[in-house]
């Protein structure tokens, strides 16, 4: 049996926690191949190594003094070798790093060495070998990841060795040169790593126990998440649910390997399974519930819109040439409504008006701002009658009006639309209604 296990940087921040990390790697003989972050905070008013290292490297480019910044950065890893008592010497690193800065090698390459260095570390800790992302995970041209030639390449690497480190984030482009991913970029390298060897599990260790049904800054402790298919964490983390990078989930999908969401701190709770398909009922009717603020909705108004042909083309036509993403288009016979997210409309609001008046010459167009949107997620809620009615009624009872309300065929997700000064009241009252009263 193969595990990947990834950590995330506050389960990497200090001495103490990689010895927590060692005690959960040896625990578990399947556990194989590590995937570490950079150091995270360790404690609420500290700076991540990477936001360091960023700054750092600012400071080089502009031709500014950097080498207290990044004497500050070696303090942060003599402090985590010193306290594992392995033998490594991290000097010749930043001697190079120093080198590197100087010769402007990029913010790229600045802000992988924090996993870089962690994958050192983590080696050396563990006595597993160490594999550069470097050499094996790869970007084309363009910038994009390059899946076929990454699998080619890490898979054989692999193939090689009993275990293994490679580094989070980051990879190389064709002429050599080092690449990163977005943020959080070491939950895809886990993922790639995980479907290169064909895992049996990948194992995400986090700070906290899993996915929680509602975001814990609305909700006291809410519950955990015990299994969720793909399918709805897509929707959940697109609304802004952040345990796991979204990118993450696209290569172990194609392998069918569940991941799993754990703990680095509480070892001993399941955490969340991430799954394919399932047939275990949800605990409650919905899985989950998240939300994001600052939309703005324009709705366009015209007598018999739905019997000309291509008008809601020549409505998104408007926003295209603008650059403006939609995010739902609600409609009825004669309104079309489009979301959108309000900085990037606000700026350039007057140029779709007149585009939509050009391409569709609208009755009306009215635009409401501030408002928020609510995805209501959950596998059960295709084979239990009522979910919108009950959402409907908590929300009522709690004084909040409805702006929107959308909801797909797969019946996987209701979207709400309420204003942003209702957004927490809103996911409250879902929440009590489906998961605290259960009525």
């Amino acid at each position: 049996m193969y595990k990947v296990v990834k950590f995330g940087g506050s389960s990497l921040a200090s001495a103490e926690q990689f010895r927590k990390v060692g005690d959960i790697v040896r625990a578990d003989d399947a556990r194989r191949f590590v995937v570490p972050s950079a150091p995270g905070k360790r404690f609420s008013a500290d700076t991540k190594v990477t936001d360091m290292l960023y700054g750092c490297y600012a400071l080089a480019e502009a031709g500014k003094e950097f080498g207290t910044e990044l004497r500050a950065i070696q303090g942060r890893y003599w402090e985590i070798v010193e306290g594992l008592g392995v033998q490594l010497d991290i000097n010749k690193e930043f001697e190079v790093i120093k080198n590197n800065f100087e010769n402007r090698a990029g913010s790229n390459y600045a802000a992988s060495r924090g996993e870089y260095l962690n994958g050192l570390i983590m080696a050396a800790y563990l006595g597993y070998e160490f594999i550069d992302a470097a050499e094996v995970i790869f970007f084309d041209e363009n910038g994009e990841f390059d899946a076929d030639k990454t699998q080619k390449v890490l898979s054989s690497r692999l193939e090689k060795c009993h275990s293994a480190v490679v580094p989070g984030f980051y990879g190389s482009m064709p002429d050599g040169t080092v690449k990163t991913f977005s943020r959080g970029g070491s939950d895809i390298t886990g993922s790639i790593v995980a479907k290169a060897i064909r895992a049996d599990v990948y194992e995400n260790w986090t700070d906290v126990s899993g996915f929680m049904v509602a975001d814990p800054r609305i909700i006291d402790n809410p519950e955990v998440i015990e299994t969720i298919t793909y399918r709805e964490l897509r929707e959940l983390a697109y609304m802004g649910a952040t345990v796991l990078h979204e990118e993450a989930i696209f290569p172990v999908r194609q392998q069918g390997i569940p991941i799993n969401i754990r703990n680095t701190n509480a070892p001993d709770d399941n955490g969340t399974w991430i799954v394919e398909s399932t047939c275990q009922k949800s605990k409650y009717v919905i899985t989950g519930i998240a939300g994001k603020k600052g939309f703005c909705s324009i709705n366009i108004e015209k007598d018999r819109m739905n019997s000309e042909i291509g008008f809601g083309r020549k409505v998104l036509q408007a926003f295209e040439e603008n650059g403006i993403s939609f995010e739902h288009v609600p409609s009825g016979i004669d309104t079309m409504t489009v979301f959108v997210h309000q900085d990037e409309f606000m700026h350039k609001e007057q140029k779709v008006v007149a585009g939509l008046h050009r391409y569709t010459n609208p009755d009306t167009i009215d635009i409401e701002s501030d408002l928020a949107l609510i995805a209501v997620v959950g596998r059960g809620m295709k084979s239990t009658r009522g979910t919108a009615g009950r959402i409907f009624s908590a929300l009522a009872h709690n004084n909040v009006n409805v702006k929107m309300i959308d909801q797909g065929s797969s019946e996987l997700n209701i979207i709400i639309g309420v204003e942003n000064d209702d957004f927490e009241v809103a996911i409250r009252a879902i929440y009590d209604i489906f998961v605290v009263t259960k009525l």
